[in-house]
């Protein structure tokens, strides 16, 4: 591969690839719903278990996608809906402006009022369907990520934690958090991400075509919702058993002391992990965006880590 080609894949078609190959098939459970916001409209794919609602309804959990990529894309990915099958819970994948959501980095080409857009849409959700206010959660992966990252802090009041996936606190967001009550924190990043810097510093921005900023390291974004949470300091690490014996890649799981019940905050470390869904497709070569581990199901690692909190 020339240099030339691939200065030209991470400018034009790198952004694109996530929805490449990714389409999700049809399923009789899941459909699709439009809200008319602010003279646009907005869409959200809704899975739902085939099972009796518990009692206080469903848990939610919000999946947001990455640049380049819409809601059917970000089933593809992650297989949510096979998680919320087995765990019990209803999967929202919502679709951004032009494939892209507003996470607060003033780079951002299209500044939509994202987050009123998810509270439009767990208004309509809750209308709709039997779920539980006190059991919503969102996760992301890269653009979604941030977009998580800053649901946790403009967002709180209804939702009660975030997992974000390859993707940390943008730098413009930080001094703006200031989150209504302890969010429940799941950070899940890969230690050579190329995109999204695990240390912190500048975001890939694709030759101009994507939306660049900067983020906080992970260790920067931890520390800051542990103090958020009244948390105490982080415990020794404890790497994971190895579940694909050819993966080169580790999990380490970083818990914190001394945390809320219902806001804990830990960190899954994927040594030598990429900017990628664990458990999910190499979606890309190597080479552009890592390795995808395969040690953990990152879906059900989200799902257990949500499900097992007390009710907010």
């Amino acid at each position: 591969m020339t240099s030339r080609f691939r200065a030209v894949f991470k400018r034009v078609a790198l952004p694109l690839l996530f929805a490449a190959g990714l389409a999700s098939p049809a399923n009789a459970r899941e459909h699709v719903e439009h809200i008319a916001f602010q003279g646009r409209d907005r869409t959200f794919t809704v899975h739902q278990p085939d099972t009796a609602p518990p009692p206080g309804g469903f848990p939610v959990i919000l999946a947001f996608h990455g640049g380049g990529m819409q809601g059917a894309q970000m089933a593809k990915l992650t297989h949510l809906d096979r998680t919320a099958d087995t765990h019990g819970f209803i999967a929202v994948y919502p679709d951004g402006i032009d494939k892209h959501w507003n996470d607060g980095r003033t780079t951002i080409r299209n500044p939509q009022d994202d987050v009123g857009f998810v509270k439009a849409l767990l208004a309509k959700l809750a209308a709709q369907s039997a779920v539980d206010p006190r059991r919503i959660y969102a996760t992301g992966i890269s653009n979604g990520a941030l977009f998580a990252e800053r649901l946790g802090c403009d967002l709180a009041s209804q939702i009660s934690g975030i997992a974000p996936v390859a993707g940390t606190l943008p730098v413009d967001t930080t001094p703006k958090c200031h989150p209504a009550r302890p969010v429940a924190v799941l950070q899940i990043d890969g230690t050579r991400d190329p995109i999204m810097p695990f240390e912190g510093g500048s975001v890939a921005d694709f030759g101009g075509r994507g939306e660049g900023g900067n983020v906080l390291s992970v260790t920067e974004t931890l520390a800051f919702w542990r103090a958020h949470n009244g948390c105490g300091a982080p415990v020794r690490p404890e790497t994971l058993a190895m579940n694909a014996r050819f993966d080169r890649t580790r999990i380490v799981r970083t818990r914190s002391q001394g945390c809320p019940r219902m806001a804990p905050v830990e960190l899954l470390t994927v040594v030598n992990g990429g900017h990628t869904w664990p458990g999910g497709p190499q979606y890309a070569p190597r080479i552009f965006v890592g390795l995808a581990s395969q040690q953990i199901d990152a879906s059900a690692q989200i799902a257990e880590f949500f499900l097992n909190l007390p009710p907010a």
